[in-house]
């Protein structure tokens, strides 16, 4: 984690504390702790009291007495015995100042004996009542009660039954006696640090604990340690290691260069052997999302090691919320703040858990023996999860880690199984904010006690793991080879290299998207709440689907957003903080690559190249800096001795005040570091010398000129031409992989067997693939620039380009003819598709307005001749373009504009399918038949559009002239419209040709056919019908067109030359071309299934479409009908309500054949009943369709089909030479219809509007 020191620190420690037992005080109980008194004395908790610290106070970093004595014995003072154990523990913790700047504490935690006669007999007095007390609850008779009595009133006896194994239990655990036993108190050491060396204050304070207990004295007296610390050890320079004494054996510490990662010296391995790699991740993303966090353990430095690992993972981004790795009790209501937070929570150990209560809404995700996860259940998968983990896993097994955590392995169970972390993530924006989470440790909880069970089964005794020790308190206190260190140093810089490196692809681009302020950082300062500083829409378009989830949710997040703020406030390289610096050199690294290798801009997940282990080893083998020896102070006689195995109070006189001729202490803030921003605490890298800095500056230069083209003034004209034609030769070559690349994973796997490359190239997202396309079009256009202006070489063209044609204010584009058709195409305009773009609110920045303008272009099968329209104006290009630039080598170009034709063979939905939230106009035309002129018809139209992505409602449309246009949120590709009138005036009869809809902004031209009439006593009755659309071709061929764009759906193939006669008689089919009919739909439907989901065209189309489903069985029923009497229309409908009437009556007979029948003839008559009860008026072949399409979906038309052939009511409307009454023909259509039985089929809601089934 990067450390915000102030900037008087340059000493490794500020501070040495001493906490404890006042005697003078005596002993007070610590109400705060939340303990309460039915425990036995030495199980309670009392005050501590910080009993000195050195120096009194430095001005950098003022010493805040409460906080330091609550977060060095977070739990207060604990006592014990001589058969208790009594092993040092070490802990860290972290103060957060108001300004957010961080101070560092390294603890130790002993036990002392009790000398003070007062102490002990206090100690006794409260034993004595502590067991007359129980004595009296276990003696007094009384009726049993329940547990939730006894729960509640803990004064209130149990049965007498319990009395004497119960008191036996009291003398043996609960007893102390003054005579007998020797009474302990914990007792702790602490340093107080700017930068957090756990490792180092460990080594430091285990040698000063060390010195105490040991025998023999130490070789001086321990002030002279504890002043070297103070005063003459500095902090390790950037880049470097600083090696200084303890009592016993030298300490090494080493502090990262500024162009590796932040400073991070806390074990990710322990983090990984407690929780796996799996439970990390997830635990990761809940941090992401800023979620709300707590961890709790029995071990305060697990909870330190865990919150730190997380919180230094997240480069470059830093958490922004509370953050407080050991919250001591005293401050549990905090847990209740509606906010993020991540915070460490300690537990007693096994008793403790079953009071932890949790918000209801967190719901238990995973379980493992002694770690316990809940996360909310709906959270959005980290992108590239498998392969993620797969590669981290790599890392860990390299260094003989277990990825799973080595919770189940034996030899790590003395370690690891007194884990207990319950780690709750409740995002309470989602749940109630009034549940609070006080009541927490009040309640038992029953997810716990689950979960307990669980543990139990996997045959794990939680019961002997207290009685462990914690193995760290064993490590031999001795200084030894730090080969163990220095592995944790290289696993550290590896794990945290692969979770970097996930950022940096991720968010290679996140440049472009950064919305630069137009007015000056002052007032931006002060608008900062209203302003966008990002363009999301932009970003999110480009992504790969699967990341969409995630990505979404983390750019709404506040450290995505404090990151891309502290982009903006720094504008050169001197003035970015340290880890944005370091990110920025990674991102520029992938892109140089990415330029190089075009290919690699993929979803394909990349691996971690980037590990800089060396810079490590080259430390910790050769020290830079070695500090003062420890030496005599100026000390009294007799002064600095001390009784053994107790940690004397020293020597305040020598140990207030430092050396006066220290360097380390002069060197004053230097003057040009203002704190900008709270950000700006938090960045680590304040001392670079001027020479350093000079270097640092020159480097980024030298990258920053690598990327660019080489500088072409500066070489011969033979070199010049030749590294040109070099560069533009191999634009044009990646032009044409691309395009090819794109046309083949756009047409799938037709393309493949029909040998256009192989298959293990397909299955690339679309987005990123058309996101490489506009990588490559923004470097044609940035080849051979006058002046770069702004982010996006092509916008500014484009705008140059727009500027000039509005001010000659021609005839925008040419209007393409409209043959015709009641709808006439759009007219081609450049300008006009800019505008569009212009005109959306959520695309912020000039690449985000050139991407969706490519995108839009590229759906509109325009981009070549838009291109090739920009390109036309020849002025424009040489005032913008040198000689040599890529648009102005006229063969390339040509060259290059003729692969993107190729792009119109296919289409593109690339701008509909990723702007789903932006408004489109879209332009709604009825055409009523030509032959039965519309001009009596006295109702009031409506329609209603539905699309993949939503519908409008309904939509009046004037009677006058039947068209309107209308505004909405994208609907996606359309699919339906609903149309119908309201039966009102003299003639509510009506017969429409068609429906046209289009939308406004892509030129995408939907037709809805329809061709019957709507109204009561016409036609089938009906005022409303569901029409479905099919996107029409564009209809003129243009000279400049390579090929029509085929439909999205099929060519209904076979089925057309049925059709021959005018569309009013309807042709009579034969029983073959009926079954062949059938078979089509249904194959449709299979074949439908069978391609992957991106290539899948309108499901509805194949049921309720042209030679759909629907029409198929239409013809089926209307084979061999009986002809009715004149001028009187028999409808299918009519033939399927009397077959309703006769089942129902024949159930209320019983005529039952067996159970199968009957539950058939349920479902029929049900699915009946609801049609014919919709409120909606759509006629009876509206009713057919209905019935058909909820048929195929709970896939029972097969079932239907055989009941109706068997029905005495078929005999009677049918010809005895009709296809439902033969009974080898029934049986084949059964076996087809048989074959939906496989498939999920999911009904848009329109199709089934008003139906509650």
């Amino acid at each position: 984690m990067t450390t915000g020191f102030s900037s008087g620190s340059c000493r490794f420690a500020d501070y040495f504390v001493i906490c404890g037992l006042d005697t003078e005080s005596g002993l007070e109980p610590d109400e705060l702790s939340g303990e309460n008194f039915e425990q036995s004395p030495l199980r309670r908790t009392f005050k501590s009291k910080v009993l000195a610290h050195y120096p009194d106070n430095v001005e950098w970093n003022p010493f805040d007495q409460d906080a330091v004595g609550m977060l060095c014995m977070p739990k207060g003072l604990s006592f014990r015995t001589q058969v208790d154990s009594r092993e040092p523990q070490f802990h860290s913790f972290i103060i957060t100042r108001e300004d957010g700047s961080r101070t560092y504490g390294f603890a130790l935690t002993f036990f002392e004996e009790v000398t003070s006669k007062q102490i002990c007999s206090a100690m006794q007095t409260l034993y004595h009542m502590h067991n007359a007390e129980q004595y009296d609850i276990l003696h007094t008779p009384t009726s049993p009660q329940g547990p939730e009595d006894q729960r509640h009133q803990h004064t209130q006896p149990r049965p007498v039954l319990h009395a004497a194994p119960a008191i036996s239990r009291l003398q043996r655990f609960n007893s102390y006696d003054i005579s007998r036993d020797t009474l302990y108190v914990s007792k702790c050491i602490c340093l107080i640090t700017p930068m957090a060396f756990p490792q180092a204050c460990k080594k430091v304070l285990q040698q000063l604990h060390q010195a105490v207990t040991s025998p023999q004295p130490p070789p001086l007296p321990l002030e002279s340690y504890i002043y070297n610390i103070l005063y003459e050890v500095p902090q390790p320079p950037s880049g470097r290691s600083l090696k200084f004494s303890g009592v016993y054996g030298p300490v090494v510490c080493q502090r990262p260069s500024t162009s590796e990662l932040p400073l991070f010296d806390f074990a990710i391995s322990e983090m990984i052997n407690l929780l796996g790699v799996e439970n990390v991740l997830q635990l990761f993303t809940c941090a992401l999302l800023e979620m709300q966090i707590l961890l709790y353990s029995q071990h305060y430095q697990r909870l330190m090691t865990v919150a730190e690992s997380i919180t230094a993972l997240m480069f470059p981004f830093q958490w922004q919320h509370v953050y407080v790795p050991i919250l001591p009790a005293s401050l549990l209501h905090f847990l209740d703040a509606p906010v993020p937070y991540l915070m460490g929570l300690h537990s007693n150990g096994q008793d403790d858990r079953t009071k932890l209560e949790l918000p209801q809404e967190v719901q238990t995700h995973h379980t493992l023996v002694s770690f316990y996860l809940f996360i909310y259940l709906e959270l959005p998968q980290f992108p590239n999860k498998l392969e993620f983990i797969q590669e981290i896993s790599e890392v860990l097994m390299s260094f003989g880690v277990a990825p799973e955590g080595n919770i189940h392995s034996s030899d790590s169970q003395a370690k690891y199984c007194a884990f207990r972390s319950v780690d709750m993530v409740s995002d309470k924006r989602n749940g109630n904010l009034a549940s609070p989470l006080n009541s927490f440790l009040l309640r038992e909880n029953e997810t716990i006690a689950r979960l307990q069970a669980l543990v139990k089964r996997t045959g794990v005794s939680l019961e002997k793991m207290d009685e462990l020790p914690d193995a760290s308190s064993n490590k031999d206190v001795r200084f030894q080879c730090d080969e163990e260190e220095l592995k944790m140093h290289q696993l550290n810089i590896q794990v945290r290299e692969v979770f970097a490196n996930r950022f940096t692809q991720m968010f290679a681009d996140y440049e472009v998207f950064v919305i630069q302020p137009s007015q000056d950082k002052e007032s931006w300062f002060t608008n900062r709440d209203q302003m966008q500083n990002f363009d999301k829409a932009s970003f999110l378009s480009d992504q790969p689907e699967p990341y969409l989830p995630f990505l979404s949710r983390f750019l709404e997040t506040q450290m995505f957003a404090s990151f891309i703020d502290s982009k903006i406030l720094c504008h050169d390289d001197e003035e970015k903080e340290h880890t944005l610096r370091v990110f920025d050199s990674r991102v520029d690294k992938i892109r140089m690559l990415n330029v190089r290798t075009p290919t690699l801009r993929t979803s394909m997940y990349q691996k971690c190249t980037n590990i800089e282990e060396a810079a490590i080893e080259m430390r910790v083998s050769k020290i830079d800096h070695t500090a003062l020896h420890p030496h005599l102070l100026d000390m009294k006689i007799g002064q600095g001795r001390y009784e053994q195995g107790f940690f004397p109070r020293l020597q305040s006189d020598v140990l207030s005040t430092g050396p006066t001729s220290n360097k380390w202490t002069k060197r004053s803030a230097p003057a040009q570091w203002r704190r900008r921003d709270r950000q700006k605490q938090h960045a680590e890298h304040l001392y670079l010398d001027n020479d350093q800095r000079e270097k640092y500056i020159q480097e980024a230069r030298n990258l920053g000129t690598t990327i660019r083209q080489p500088k072409l003034s500066n070489l011969s004209p033979s070199v010049i031409a030749q590294t040109n034609w070099k560069f533009v030769e191999g634009l044009l070559k990646e032009c044409r992989n691309k395009t090819k690349r794109m046309l083949v994973e756009k047409m799938g796997r037709e393309a493949v067997e029909l040998g256009h490359g192989e298959v293990s190239i397909t299955g690339v997202e679309e987005n990123t693939l058309i996101a490489s396309l506009c990588d490559l079009l923004e470097r044609i256009w940035s080849h051979g620039l006058q002046v770069k202006q702004g982010k996006s070489a092509l916008w500014s063209h484009l705008l140059h380009y727009q500027e000039n044609k509005e001010k000659n204010a021609t005839g925008l584009g040419r209007k393409s003819d409209g043959g015709g058709s009641a709808m006439p195409p759009l007219k081609v305009s450049l300008i006009q598709d800019m505008r569009h773009i212009q005109n959306i609110s959520e695309i912020k920045t000039d690449v985000g307005k050139a991407r969706a303008w490519v995108r839009l272009s590229m759906e509109k099968k325009l981009l070549s001749r838009h291109l090739k329209q920009l390109l036309s104006d020849h002025e424009l290009t040489k005032k913008l373009y040198k000689r040599y630039a890529f648009l102005r080598c006229d063969d390339e170009k040509e060259q290059f504009l003729y692969h993107l034709l190729s792009f119109n063979a296919v289409d593109y939905f690339c701008f509909t399918n990723v702007f789903t939230t932006i408004m489109i106009p879209y332009h709604v035309v009825v055409v009523p038949s030509k032959k039965l002129g519309g001009s009596m018809f006295t109702a009031n139209p409506w329609v209603c559009v539905s699309g993949e992505l939503a519908e409008t409602g309904v939509l009046q449309v004037p009677r006058n002239t039947l068209e309107i246009t209308f505004e909405c949120q994208n609907l996606g590709k359309l699919t339906t419209v609903q149309m119908g009138h309201d039966n009102t005036g003299l003639y509510a009869k009506w017969l429409v040709e068609c429906v046209m809809v289009r939308n406004e902004i892509t030129g995408h031209t939907y037709k809805f056919p329809c061709g019957r009439w709507l109204g009561k006593g016409v036609d089938d009755g009906s005022l409303e019908r569901i029409l479905v659309g099919e996107l029409m071709t564009p209809s003129t061929e243009n000279e400049e067109r390579m090929c029509r764009t085929p439909p999205m759906q099929q060519s209904p193939g076979m089925m057309r030359r049925f059709v021959t006669i005018s569309p009013n008689s309807k042709p009579k089919l034969n029983t073959g071309q009926i079954q062949e009919g059938v078979g089509e739909a249904i194959n449709g439907i299979v074949k439908h299934f069978h391609k992957p989901e991106k290539e899948r065209g309108s499901l509805t189309l194949l049921l309720c479409g042209e030679y759909g489903l629907v029409w198929a069985l239409e013809q089926v029923f209307q084979h061999g009908f009986k002809s009715p009497r004149l001028f009187k229309n028999v409808f299918i409908w009519d033939f399927l309500e009397k077959a309703q009437v006769y089942f129902e009556s024949a159930e209320q007979r019983e005529v039952t054949p067996d159970e199968n029948w009957q539950t058939r003839v349920r479902h029929f008559c049900r699915f009946m009943r609801a049609i014919n009860n919709t409120s909606r008026n759509i006629g009876k072949d509206g009713k057919f369709q209905m019935l058909v399409c909820l048929g195929a979906r709970d896939h029972l038309l097969h079932h239907w089909i055989a009941l109706l052939a068997d029905c005495p009511i078929t005999a009677q409307m049918y010809e005895d030479t009709a296809l439902i009454k033969d009974r080898s023909l029934v049986n084949s259509l059964i076996r087809v219809l048989q074959t939906l039985q496989e498939f999920n089929i999911t009904l848009e809601a329109s199709l089934v509007k008003g139906v509650g089934i």
